[in-house]
């Protein structure tokens, strides 16, 4: 067979019996076990729960919305899925792709409009993506309360918490990390919950390739024409360094966990700063 036969047999679009099924046979080992397990570990799902799936349209938050469909279905939790997705300013051509994916895959989304795009290119100069983030989360924790959602969950998988962790030492200075879990500061009773935490990126990435589904990128007309963002810049760095160190990745994952607060210069909890010299 020729090469560009096998690509496009790769690239034919699946069934949607073949990709649901996919998730927990095919992908079992690295997608549906360890989305299983991120739930149960952090507790993410409790019973009565409404939970809103954010859907930008991208990989992430395709197979997330998937993934608790499924796991709505064959899980024991009894809870609730609302599925939204903001659109920021997308062009025709986007906007089309993210209705037409969410058809095919069943998910039945409700997309709202917002100017998040025009605002973040007005107010954020050369590095916009900080404050679109903003906007976009706070737009979705508002939609997500309007239909009376108490979780809000997000498709951030085990790459982005690495790379956060790794973006707020190098780059802001402190050791922090995306939280599995997070309670609003401006929306009462509201809770964000990522159930991808512990999936790593190259398998998201060979699901929807196995779909094949042709999902959003960033999509943004903003950061296309502006400078490079420092997490492209933090993602390069860890996959270069982990060329020559072994589970690099899974080292700075579990670096969160491993916190001796007894040799810390100082840390912060509550709001209230504390120095090494309080306890010495």
């Amino acid at each position: 067979m020729e090469v560009n036969e096998i690509e496009n047999k790769i690239n034919e679009i699946k069934s949607i019996e073949e990709i649901e099924r996919s998730l927990i046979k095919r992908y079992r080992k690295h997608i549906w076990s360890k989305f299983v397990k991120s739930i149960k570990e952090y507790e993410l799902i409790n019973k009565g729960d409404k939970i809103a799936s954010a859907i930008s349209g991208g990989k992430d938050s395709l197979i997330l919305a998937k993934l608790l469909q499924e796991i709505q279905k064959y899980g024991n939790v009894d809870f609730e899925l609302e599925f939204i997705a903001m659109d920021p300013g997308y062009n025709e051509e986007n906007r089309k792709r993210l209705e037409e994916n969410c058809a095919y895959l069943g998910i039945p989304v409700k997309i709202f409009d917002t100017d998040v795009f025009k605002v973040a290119d007005e107010i954020a100069g050369n590095y916009p993506c900080y404050i679109c983030a903003r906007m976009r989360r706070g737009a979705l924790y508002a939609k997500a309360e309007e239909l009376g959602c108490n979780k809000l969950a997000l498709g951030h998988h085990f790459n982005d918490v690495i790379e956060t962790t790794m973006l707020n030492i190098l780059k802001a200075g402190c050791f922090k990390t995306m939280m599995p879990k997070l309670k609003s500061d401006n929306f009462e009773n509201m809770e964000i919950i990522r159930p991808l935490y512990q999936v790593r990126e190259d398998y998201i990435i060979r699901w929807i390739n196995w779909t094949g589904l042709k999902a959003l990128d960033c999509a943004c007309k903003v950061s296309s024409k502006k400078l490079g963002s420092s997490r492209a810049d933090i993602k390069e760095l860890i996959e270069k360094l982990g060329e020559d160190h072994v589970n690099l990745d899974i080292s700075i994952f579990r670096a969160a966990q491993n916190v001796n607060l007894d040799m810390v210069l100082g840390y912060e909890s509550a709001g209230v700063k504390r120095s090494f010299l309080d306890d010495y």
